[in-house]
């Protein structure tokens, strides 16, 4: 639920971009590193929302696949410990 109420959200902010860049049809123009170039302003627009969606994207998977590596690694940790406590106490009720 959570993942559709964010991408409904995330659609909501690319129509209002494009609204907004459908009202105006002006030409800008770009400098970058080693080139120049001309676009229209809903392109610019376009391009630069996705961009930093897609970037903010990466970062969150990349972030939430640590996490699992590190759940995982701690829940075989858990699973030795409690075994070994398992161990213990039967030990303790043998002697």
């Amino acid at each position: 639920m959570k993942a559709l109420l964010i991408t409904a959200l995330v659609a909501v902010f690319f129509v209002v971009a494009m609204a907004f860049g459908a009202r105006n049809d002006q030409v800008i123009t770009l400098n970058y590193f080693i080139a120049r170039g001309e676009f229209s302003l809903p392109m610019v627009l376009a391009a630069t929302f996705f961009s930093g969606f897609v970037i903010s994207w990466l970062i969150t998977m990349a972030l939430m696949l640590g996490q699992r590596f590190k759940l995982g690694r701690i829940t075989a940790r858990n699973q030795q410990l409690e075994k070994r406590i398992a161990e213990l106490e039967s030990n303790d009720t043998n002697a």
